[in-house]
């Protein structure tokens, strides 16, 4: 099994087993999930949105996306944020059609997330064993633990947002919190982690026990229970 380990800790986490060589000269599939909220031990994944990339062509064709009914209904607040209906699940396909389609569309390639160890990964491990079937084997990296270790005196939570900002990236017009366009902003971090590797000489990513991922924090939105009719 290729896919890291990882270890929860209060407010962290850190990740152990996974060494991905030639960064800078490989085409990787981007991915990411939206879900009906952010606590992975009991949220269920509404979309799926994957893309191949590879440094200095951008992303590729074709892309993959998908929503996936959901096991419970998506909270108002979610929906509002993903643009994704209880109206739309009702024909959506079950996790295990998408999940299918989803592993063989990305092949044996390299994935690219953003806070996927802390949020698809256990979506993903949870979902698979609810209905039986077996992770996939790839290799994953993370964006938000890539600049993590390269940047040790940032002590912000590394969020999708602050490293939108912290890159200068301009990302008016696209919507947000679609698994799909959101692959397009990742690629779009991804290429500029890869730059500041390239930069300091590094063309792998090892993991290290040493080092620590801050934990996103769960928006109050999240939080908040359903008012009663």
């Amino acid at each position: 099994m290729n896919i890291a380990k990882i270890t929860f800790e209060p407010g962290m986490y850190t990740v152990e087993e996974l060494n991905v060589t030639s960064l800078l000269d490989r085409t990787y599939c981007i991915s990411d999930l939206e879900g009906t909220g952010i606590d992975t031990t009991v949220e269920s994944i509404t979309q799926f949105g994957a893309v191949p990339y590879k440094r200095g062509e951008g992303l590729g064709e074709p892309s993959f996306s998908s929503l996936v009914q959901a096991s419970k209904p998506i909270p108002a607040a979610v929906e509002k944020l993903t643009g994704i209906t209880n109206e739309e699940m009702l024909k959506a396909s079950r996790f295990n059609e998408v999940y299918e389609q989803f592993c063989s569309f990305i092949g044996n390639q390299v994935l690219v997330t953003h806070a996927g160890y802390e949020y698809d990964l256990p979506m993903l491990e949870r979902h698979c064993q609810e209905f039986g079937l077996s992770i996939f084997t790839n290799k994953v990296l993370d964006t938000k633990a890539m600049f993590t270790y390269i940047h040790p005196e940032v002590t912000d939570v590394v969020s999708t947002d602050f490293l939108i900002r912290y890159y200068d990236l301009n990302t008016e017009g696209i919507h947000r919190h679609d698994a799909l366009a959101d692959c397009g902003i990742i690629a779009r971090i991804f290429e500029c982690v890869l730059d500041e590797y390239e930069k300091r000489g590094l063309d792998h990513f090892t993991a290290d026990v040493s080092k620590h991922m801050k934990r996103f924090v769960i928006p109050e939105m999240y939080l908040k229970k359903e008012k009663k009719e």
